[in-house]
């Protein structure tokens, strides 16, 4: 269930509501959504925070709004991935880490000027109950859901958020300081000495979204905003499944680049998470 601090507007917070029972399929794709009266009269408000709700998931692409027809849940996406060569595998290191300059394994001492630091943060540690993601872990892992355990962060630069990561590991509890909120760190790394293996890449795929309700919160931009996403596995080096990662990347400060050649001194770096 999503959770929305005091400040979050009624019509938010209903919308995440309804986001949320999407997610876990009691709407599934192609469904209707009740219609705004039956809506106002189950969570007690009324038509017009409807309204604005559905149109906050019209903007996040979860639902199509169908005029005199109704309100229907907008199917997944088609993913598009891209294979690269097995030979040009390497350690997995975080490697979101090696575009953010002056970043690291910087520990906790700077965790009182979090806001404005550069660096990955811990947002919480949400359970895995069943949504479509988290099927999409255990699958991707080749466990069930109820083995799973989860951690959020976000990725900030330049003094703002940039990138909102979900990392799904076969094991737990995860340490309660590993997961504690606003704590900094390298979270591959982190996760990998937690459970005493090391990471190599398995596969990574690219493609986009539009920013949902609580990536749009996460990284402070309106709901629907192109994010792109890099997702993948990664696995300890006998091959077995140890790691499965993804990110959402604000697609109007981030790009994805193939290097073919060794790239030229003068290039100029992007930001590449």
């Amino acid at each position: 269930m999503a959770t929305n601090p005091p400040s979050t507007p009624l019509y938010r917070r209903l919308a995440r509501q309804l986001q949320d029972r999407i997610d876990a399929g009691a709407y599934p794709a192609g469904a209707r959504l009740p219609s705004e009266p039956e809506l106002s009269a189950e969570f007690g408000v009324n038509r017009l925070t409807v309204r604005q709700a559905v149109a906050e998931l019209e903007r996040a692409a979860v639902v199509e709004i169908r005029r005199g027809v109704g309100t229907f849940v907008r199917p997944p996406a088609v993913r598009v991935s891209i294979a690269v060569d097995p030979r040009s595998q390497r350690f997995d290191l975080g490697s979101v880490h090696a575009a953010l300059p002056g970043t690291g394994d910087r520990g906790d001492d700077d965790h009182g000027d979090r806001d404005r630091a550069d660096g990955e943060f811990v947002v919480g540690a949400p359970p895995v109950a069943g949504t479509a993601e988290d099927e999409e872990a255990a699958r991707q892992l080749g466990r069930t859901v109820a083995e799973l355990s989860r951690v959020d962060t976000v990725i900030r630069l330049g003094g703002r958020a940039r990138a909102a990561c979900s990392y799904w590991v076969p094991f737990g509890p995860l340490p309660a300081e590993l997961v504690r909120p606003g704590r900094p760190g390298n979270l591959v790394l982190d996760l990998a000495r937690a459970a005493g293996v090391e990471l190599e890449y398995d596969w990574r795929a690219f493609g986009a979204i539009g920013a949902d309700l609580a990536d749009a919160e996460l990284l402070g931009v309106p709901a629907g905003t192109p994010l792109l996403v890099r997702e993948g596995v990664s696995c300890t080096p006998d091959g077995a499944p140890a790691l499965y990662v993804r990110r959402r990347i604000d697609g109007s400060s981030a790009r994805f680049v193939l290097h073919f050649r060794e790239p030229r001194p003068d290039s100029p770096q992007p930001f590449v998470p």
